[in-house]
Order: structure tokens, then C-alpha cells, then sequence
């Protein structure tokens, strides 16, 4: 009995309390409404395979986090004795009244249920549904032996959260070595065919199979005044994320220029330092599309951030900007929401009531180093924080854009925005409770329409943070990693695991962002896996030039590059796809192949796009294992033909080469070699063609200036443009 009152006291020490029955109500349009001792609680079916469970107490802000409409869907409404079972298709809920749990069934089988983790006298361990005394939740669901859970944003450690605690609350990480991350996303999908979203701003723990509580519960504790989130039902992951997308909205395309080479250090001390860098790249003939000014290097440290720039190192900032437009290089600029108190714009703000307040009304300061050090960091000075609830601040902050983007900045680097504190208080009247993790979205929207209203018609933020819905801002890049191995390898799980979560963009920093880069095979490596990511920038503290190794260096990281924009063709028809239907760019083995239990342990190695399995080297010595899933695969570098469904060990990868494999029914359009995305035009824009095996129309791919024609024979073979060259691999026959 002790063992069970210890597990059962992991809930209750929070002061939660079972909402022990429910008692309908009145039907509503796809389900029914009922009562509960916290209020209202309508269950009902949002969409085809879409639940929605909202319990309703009190009145909040709505953030918009959802912008997919509900749907008449057919549902058939039977009260029972014990409870009511909604049934739409093949999905049938079963709403138990008391104790209030459920059971969702897809033709027949059981999908999901409520925790039936229970105590040798019969007790339940965890409430199915339970509500706490200062606006707080517990939903406890069941999981099954093998089940796997992924997900619930950009996490760095393994992409099958089973058996962790995980907390969807933004942090300045500091790094890629914890649990702790910059991107969060209560969302989260099962290897059984049904996902969960909590919608809500507010902070969400899963505990997934987590042992300490149970290691067969997924137990969501939620901080928000309501209660609701949707479920999930579906045939794969693919389809969960197109259904999460739908609700939480698609990408928009990307500005071609993106796909570029992004070069950037932290950080070019003055304008010429800069220049240096492009006029070098361009002498060598290494192609180059973006260039970025990172914190500290185009305003004044003290004062940041009011827009202005450093008069002394840019006096002109108008003719440097020409400078790299006659160079074809664009211009990033890193900014973040924050103002120091020594800039005069801090007295402004806060009169207008354009910053966050504390709980007596004076304006919030944050601070990263407690006194007497606060301002011991010339760049981290104590600061307000743009208070993006108030429309008239929103809109300020938004206009203050435009100079920049006249005078010809093409992107803006929203760095920060995890440190709203939970006790400020925001002008729509919400605490910091709520506004934290929805911050990201409100900042990187705000910069987002900045760049779309002033900006030269192709809007993009490059963005640190993010929450529900930041797949509509796009892109994300991941913050910070130690330029170590395990730094490359976090890195590329990070991406993987926020395209899991409903962002299909993403890149990393090449070469890691903090400790001593003094590894050049550890730069070639991780050279190869941001050529090969959704997007690529260089970056870090100190330079990251493909020249800083010596010659030999540089010619690898060159020709990597230069397959960079080769593929921008092929990366172009993956934006296509991801933003009709969610799907990242960069696929994980458990998203790519879900019917393939073995490849899910290969975490780093990945699918870009539909062709294309990369399999990133993670160690010194050039050596990687890698899962073949079931069918065909060429090796890229030698043609040769692999057999799926079996590991092949490669020892010894030569360091200019990489274990990549085009899938058999697949083909890999690939442009010309230029110096940067402008030269690209309709008529040179897809130079060969790649064929790997017969084509399948399966293969999911959606080139431009591409057909499939059908065969006699069942077959079908590939119309490409005149001039274009195909190189067949394996037997066409």
C-alpha cells in the first residue's frame, strides 16, 4: 500500500483532484457537450480524424494558434448507460462517465486510452482526467510496450521521447546538451497512428513513459486557466502532421535566395572585416548568397536594440549595404525585442507603455547577470521588453523595420525572445504565465509582415524560437551548439526532431557555435551535413571561412558547396511539397519509413526529401553505419546498388566523400554550378537529371519542367527538357 500511495502522491503533491464523472449535456455539431465539476467540457470531432477535448472555465486571450476552421463532420451520438460513443468512420470514442475516461478505437482496435496503470488493491495510479487548485491540469493516457512518442519540438537528445520528462517551456538553452531548447511544440505523435496537441501558450510537462512516474503512462501536466487539446488519428505520421498543419497552418514558400550559402561569424568587428570575407569568396570562387551581421557588429553594444547603426564603424551604412549588392551578396541583420535602459529610446517606450510591467506597474527590467554584475557585458545590458500585446507597440516595433529594409537589408536574424519571466504582466492583461512561449510566435510574426510589408517581396525571418504555429514564420535555426562532434550530432537531431513537430525548414551552424574549432575533419563533416540540410549557414565564434584550414580544406568544403547549389533544384521541389503538406524537409527514419521498426534506432542518418538518405559521419575516422530501408538504393559517389531492409558499415569514408543513396524509383533534378542564386534563371535552371532505377509516380516528388509518361509495359519513363541530361543509375530495365 505504501509503494502506492508514493506513486500515487507524484500527482497529488501538486493539489490535483479527479474530475471523477461527467454528465452530458445537449449534443453538439460532431459530438456532444457535457458538465463537470470545472465547468463545461465539449468533446467533439474538429475535422476528419481530429478530436477536440475542451474544458472550459474562464475567459482567455487567444493567441491564434489555430487556424484551421472546424468541420462538419458526420457523427452518430449513442448514449449508453455508463457513457456516450461518438462514432465518425472508422473512429469511434467511447466516453465513460464515471470515472470520466475514455477509449478511442480505428476499425475496431484500440487506439488510445485513458492510463490504466493501476495498484495491486485495484486503485488507479494516475486520474484518466484531474484539475489542480491554481489553473492547472493532469491528463494521464496509456501507452503500449514498444510504443514510441515523437515530437513536442526541437529537443537535442533522442527523437523517441519515451521514458523521458520533457517540458514544453522556451529557454536560452545555452547550447544543444540538455533537455532544455529554444523551439517547443505541445505536440507530440505515437508509432501506434494517433497524436495529442495541447493548445495552449502556457507551459506543458510530459512525462512519456517516464519510469520514475509510470513507464506505461503518458502523463501531461498542463498550466493554463482551460483545458483543451486535440487528438489524432491516422493511417501514418505523415498524415498526423498534414492533419496538425491544417489546424496550425502551412509554410509559405521560401525567397530562392534562401537555399544559398549563408556565411556569418560571431562576429565581423567592422564593415571592411566583412567586405574582406565576400570579396575573398567571391576571388575564389565560392559560392555565396547571405552574409551576417551578428549581435555587436553593426550597432552599438550598450544601446541595443534600437535600430540605429554604429555611426563610427558604418557612417554610411546606405553604401556599405551597395557594396554587397554589387558583390550579389545579401545582407542578414540580427536583432532582438529587447532595449537597453542607456538607450533614450528606454524612457520613450516605457512612457508610451510600449514594455512589459511587473505586477506594480513599473517597467520590467531583465537582467542575464545579477547585481553588481549586471553590466559588466557591454552587449547584455539590463533591458526592457517590447511589450508585443499592445497593437500600437506591435505596430512600432513592426515599422521600425522599414528604414532597414529600404536601404536594402534583405533578412532580419530574430535572435532571443525566450525571457518573459512568469510574473510580468502584459497590456491584453495576461501574466507571463501565458505570454512566455507564445512570445516567439508574436516576435517572429511581428518581423515577419515587417519583411513582407518593406522588405523586396520575398518575407523570411531567421528565427530562434519558436512555438505552435511558427511553421507559418518561417524558418528556425538551431541555437548554439558546442563545436564539438556531439555538438554536429545534436544539431541534426534538433532539426529532425522540430520537423517532426510541424516546421519543415531548418539549419544548424556549421562548425558549432561555441568552444575552440580546431578540428578540420570535424568541419568537412559537419560542412557536408548542413549541405545537405533544408538550409546552410556557416557560423560561430571566431571565423568559419572554408579557408581557415589551409588549402586542401578549402577545395572539399568548396566542392560541397558548389553541390549545394547543384541541388537547389531538387531542394526547391521539397519546399514545394512541405508546404502543400507539412512534411520537413529533412525526414526522420520513424517519419520516413513507419512501417520499418529497425531504421527508427538510426536517429542522425535521415531522409532529404523523397530521393535522398543522408547519412551524416558523427566520429572522428570517417566511419558511419547505416540502415537501408526495404527496397533499392544507389550509392551517390560510386553507382553502386544496395539491397534494403540491412545495415551496411562504411569504414574509413574517404573525408572529401559522404555516404549518400538515391532511392530506387526516385529521381535527383540537380542545377548548374554558380556563384549565387541569381544567376539561376528558366533556362539553365535544371541542368541533369539523376534516375534512379525505373521512375515510380509513388516517389512524391514535384519538379517543374519534369513529367512521368506512361509506358506500355506499365512502366514509366522521364520527359526532361532539351539540353537537360539524364544519368541513369542501375538497369533501367
Amino acid at each position: 500500500m505504501s509503494e502506492y500511495i508514493d506513486r500515487v502522491s507524484i500527482a497529488a503533491q501538486k493539489g490535483y483532484h479527479s474530475l471523477a464523472s461527467i454528465k452530458p449535456q445537449k449534443p453538439i455539431p460532431g459530438g456532444m457537450r457535457f458538465y463537470c465539476e470545472s465547468g463545461l467540457v465539449d468533446i467533439y470531432f474538429y475535422a476528419p480524424g481530429l478530436l477536440r477535448f475542451n474544458f472550459q472555465v474562464g475567459k482567455v486571450v487567444d493567441y491564434g494558434l489555430l487556424v484551421g476552421e472546424p468541420q462538419e463532420v458526420e457523427c452518430d451520438v449513442v448514449s449508453t448507460d455508463d457513457g456516450v460513443i461518438l462514432t465518425s468512420g472508422e473512429l469511434t470514442l467511447h466516453i465513460k462517465i464515471s470515472p470520466f475516461s475514455f477509449q478511442l478505437l480505428n476499425g475496431g482496435r484500440v487506439l488510445l486510452e485513458s492510463s490504466n496503470d493501476r495498484s495491486i488493491e485495484g486503485f488507479p495510479c494516475f486520474y484518466p482526467f484531474a484539475c489542480g487548485d491554481e489553473a492547472t491540469w493532469q491528463v494521464s493516457l496509456a501507452l503500449k510496450s514498444g510504443e514510441a512518442i515523437y515530437g513536442l519540438g526541437e529537443k537535442f537528445g533522442r527523437l523517441n521521447h519515451r521514458g523521458e520528462l520533457i517540458t514544453s517551456w522556451n529557454y536560452d538553452a545555452l547550447g544543444v546538451n540538455g533537455e532544455r531548447s529554444y523551439k517547443n511544440n505541445p505536440f507530440a505523435w505515437s508509432s501506434e497512428g494517433w497524436g495529442i496537441l495541447v493548445h495552449t501558450p502556457g507551459k506543458v510537462k510530459h512525462a512519456v513513459g517516464y519510469s520514475i512516474w509510470s513507464h506505461r503512462s503518458y502523463i501531461l501536466q498542463v498550466e493554463d486557466t482551460n483545458l483543451d487539446f486535440f487528438l489524432f488519428a491516422a493511417i501514418s505520421p505523415a498524415e498526423i502532421i498534414d492533419t496538425y498543419t491544417n489546424l496550425t497552418g502551412k509554410s509559405p514558400a521560401l525567397p530562392e535566395w534562401s537555399y544559398g550559402v549563408w556565411m556569418a561569424r560571431a562576429f565581423y568587428r567592422t564593415a571592411d572585416e566583412l567586405l574582406d570575407v565576400v570579396k575573398e569568396m567571391r576571388a575564389k570562387n565560392i559560392p555565396l548568397d547571405v552574409i551576417l551581421l551578428d549581435g555587436r557588429a553593426w550597432h552599438q553594444p550598450e544601446t541595443r536594440f534600437d535600430f540605429s547603426w554604429d555611426p563610427i564603424r558604418y557612417p554610411e551604412p546606405e553604401k556599405f549595404i551597395k557594396q554587397l549588392e554589387d558583390n550579389h551578396v545579401r545582407l542578414c541583420l540580427w536583432e532582438y525585442p529587447y532595449i537597453s535602459t542607456l538607450s533614450p529610446l528606454f524612457n520613450e517606450l516605457s512612457h508610451r507603455g510600449y514594455l512589459l510591467k511587473t505586477l506594480d506597474g513599473c517597467p520590467y527590467i531583465h537582467s542575464w547577470l545579477p547585481e553588481p554584475f549586471s553590466r559588466s557585458l557591454p552587449h547584455l545590458q539590463p533591458s526592457g521588453i517590447i511589450d508585443l500585446t499592445h497593437p500600437e507597440a506591435y505596430d512600432w516595433f513592426r515599422d521600425q523595420h522599414q528604414e532597414l529594409f529600404e536601404m536594402g537589408v534583405a533578412v532580419m536574424k530574430t535572435d532571443f525572445g525566450e525571457a518573459i519571466p512568469e510574473h510580468i504582466v502584459a497590456y491584453n492583461g495576461d501574466r507571463g504565465r501565458r505570454l512566455h512561449n507564445v512570445y516567439a510566435l508574436l516576435y517572429n510574426k511581428c518581423v515577419y509582415e515587417a519583411a513582407q510589408r518593406y522588405g523586396q517581396g520575398e518575407a523570411l525571418v531567421w528565427g530562434r524560437s519558436g512555438w505552435i504555429g511558427s511553421q507559418r514564420y518561417p524558418m528556425g535555426w538551431g541555437g548554439d551548439p558546442q563545436s564539438d562532434w556531439e555538438g554536429l550530432a545534436a544539431s541534426i537531431r534538433g532539426g529532425l526532431s522540430w520537423g517532426m513537430s510541424g516546421a519543415p525548414f531548418y539549419a544548424h551552424d556549421i562548425g558549432g557555435w561555441y568552444g575552440n574549432l580546431r578540428d578540420p575533419e570535424l568541419f568537412v563533416r559537419w560542412t557536408q551535413a548542413g549541405v545537405l540540410s533544408s538550409h546552410t549557414r556557416f557560423h560561430g565564434r571566431g571565423p568559419r571561412e572554408p579557408w581557415i584550414f589551409g588549402p586542401e580544406i578549402e577545395e572539399i568544403i568548396k566542392d560541397w558547396i558548389e553541390y549545394r547549389y547543384r541541388l537547389i533544384p531538387y531542394l526547391r521541389s521539397c519546399e514545394k511539397y512541405a508546404c502543400q503538406t507539412g512534411l520537413p524537409v529533412m525526414r526522420s527514419m520513424a517519419l520516413a519509413f513507419p512501417q520499418e521498426r529497425a531504421a527508427w534506432v538510426f536517429e542522425e542518418q535521415y531522409m532529404l526529401g523523397s530521393s535522398l538518405l543522408v547519412a551524416p559521419i558523427l566520429r572522428p575516422g570517417g566511419c558511419v553505419e547505416v540502415y537501408l530501408p526495404k527496397g533499392h538504393w544507389y550509392h551517390l559517389g560510386n553507382g553502386e546498388r544496395y539491397t534494403g531492409e540491412q545495415v551496411v558499415t562504411f569504414d574509413d569514408v574517404p573525408l572529401n566523400e559522404l555516404p549518400v543513396f538515391g532511392r530506387e524509383g526516385s529521381w535527383l533534378p540537380l542545377g548548374p554550378i554558380v556563384q549565387y542564386t541569381g544567376q539561376l534563371n528558366d533556362f539553365n535552371r535544371i541542368e541533369q537529371v539523376w534516375v534512379f532505377g525505373r521512375p515510380d509516380p509513388r516517389s512524391g516528388l514535384m519538379t517543374e519542367n519534369i513529367e512521368l509518361i506512361p509506358e506500355n509495359d506499365g512502366r514509366y519513363k522521364l520527359k526532361v527538357p532539351e539540353g537537360v541530361r539524364i544519368r541513369q543509375f542501375g538497369n533501367s530495365d
